[in-house]
């Protein structure tokens, strides 16, 4: 599905959140940046935009891993053109190709509702981050004050796949992503999972009146 979407992806993207992902996404990497990691590891990077975020900043040794060839073929082309050196690799979430202890940090932006296990893959990343390592995971999420939480059901239901059927070849893509995002467990229920797999220090932090949610956490 997403190899079928990939060229379009970043545009319609920045169409689908009015461009705020942005702003998003550098409350990530501030948050990466302070733990000062030596390396990192952005899980499900679709074309790479986090992990060419992470480079940007100063971490040294990035890798982004996804399932879909589509869209890290899209990201090497990106990665080529600003001349960085980041390994965009093929790759299963929930069996990671790395040692344990491996990472200082890990990331996951809009990417662990697609987990096909959601504990496994969160399994997995506990494994291969190193104690005292940073793990950040910006997710869609739900309002739950009014009126936002109502104009959000709105957008999801009608708007959203409106938009990816007029903009996208793939509308039954875009559908899968409005649907996905409005059963996610958010908020505590994700930190509660955060906590049953391992991690510490689990945070979230609601973003944009709850419409998407940074979690942080360690091992």
């Amino acid at each position: 599905m997403f190899d079928t979407i990939s060229d379009g992806y970043d545009g319609l993207n920045r169409v689908i959140s009015f461009g705020i992902d942005k702003s998003w996404r550098k409350k990530v990497i501030k948050k990466v940046v302070e733990t000062k990691p030596k390396n990192a590891l952005d899980i499900a990077t679709g074309t790479g935009d986090l992990a060419i975020s992470l480079a940007e900043a100063g971490v040294k040794n990035v890798i982004g891993l996804d399932l879909s060839e589509g869209m890290l073929k899209v990201g090497r082309k990106k990665v080529a053109e600003k001349n960085l050196d980041i390994e965009l690799k093929q790759g299963d979430s929930e069996n990671l190709p790395f040692e344990n202890n491996t990472f200082d940090a890990i990331t996951v932006s809009f990417g662990v509702r697609n987990f096909e296990t959601l504990e496994k893959g969160l399994s997995e990343i506990y494994r291969v981050l190193a104690p005292s390592g940073i793990f950040v995971v910006l997710e869609t999420s739900v309002p739950t004050k009014f009126p936002f939480k109502q104009g959000y059901k709105i957008y999801c239901r009608y708007i959203l796949p409106l938009i990816g059927k007029i903009f996208s070849k793939d509308k039954v893509a875009y559908k899968y992503l409005s649907d996905s995002a409005s059963v996610f467990p958010h908020g505590k229920a994700f930190n509660n999972i955060l906590a049953k797999i391992g991690f510490t220090h689990v945070q979230h932090h609601p973003q944009t009146m709850g419409v998407a949610t940074i979690y942080t956490s360690s091992k």
